[in-house]
């Protein structure tokens, strides 16, 4: 009879206990992890409760990961892709992928487009489902824009965000060049320039929202 065994059992691992990052990045055995398939809140982003009143999501979704996974032995493997130097991994606690329990606790959502290249959408997906009726972390009141890199890919299409605002609202183009993570207001002198097909654009309802994820406003 054939087992299905967990992924890292076939590969190479990278092996210890973690030291937490922020909710979708580890460091373990000296090797710093992008956990693929999911995305948690930038460090400095702020949510909104079901009251309205905004909340740190970002550090508490480091502070929530840490309480899950500080002082246990990770097992990950290396899925072969690299994020701005960093590993992308998945990782597992006694055989159980994280990212599934960090999507549940509401610590992260799905990163559609790498769930979906990495074999992990509907699993991905289900745990999100689960997260929403909980209406745990992050899905305790109305979600951020999704990050313009998560957004699911097709073989025709040659941008990973889509190019349109994702409500009337939200028209604030965020990308990154080589100054940084920069917005730009509709109205600047740079905005229609800003496409929004590169991997690293987002789009922003409010400029608090953006400043919030680390973003800073066009000069022009």
């Amino acid at each position: 009879m054939l087992v299905a065994l967990p992924l890292w059992a076939a590969q190479p691992e990278i092996a210890g206990a973690p030291r937490i990052i922020d909710g979708d990045t580890l460091e373990v055995a000296g090797q710093r992890i992008r956990l693929g398939g999911i995305d948690a809140p930038e460090m400095r982003e702020q949510c909104q409760d079901a009251f309205g009143q905004k909340w740190p999501c970002g550090s508490w979704a480091k502070e929530a990961a840490k309480a899950m996974l500080a002082g246990h032995k990770l097992r990950c493997v290396d899925l072969g892709q690299r994020s701005y130097d960093r590993v992308v991994g998945r990782c597992y606690l006694d055989g159980r992928d994280i990212a599934v329990d960090l999507i549940e606790a509401g610590v992260a959502r799905v990163c559609l487009r790498f769930a979906r290249e990495q074999g992990q959408e509907q699993t991905y997906l289900n745990a999100e489902q689960r997260a929403v009726k909980a209406r745990a972390g992050v899905f305790s009141g109305p979600l951020n824009p999704v990050a313009g890199f998560c957004a699911a890919s097709t073989a025709s299409a040659q941008h990973v965000a889509p190019v349109v605002p994702p409500a009337p609202d939200c028209a604030i183009k965020g990308n990154v060049s080589s100054n940084g993570r920069i917005y730009h207001l509709p109205g600047q002198r740079h905005y229609d320039q800003v496409t929004m097909r590169g991997s690293e654009t987002r789009w922003f309802c409010t400029e608090d929202q953006a400043q919030a994820a680390g973003w800073r406003r066009a000069l022009r």
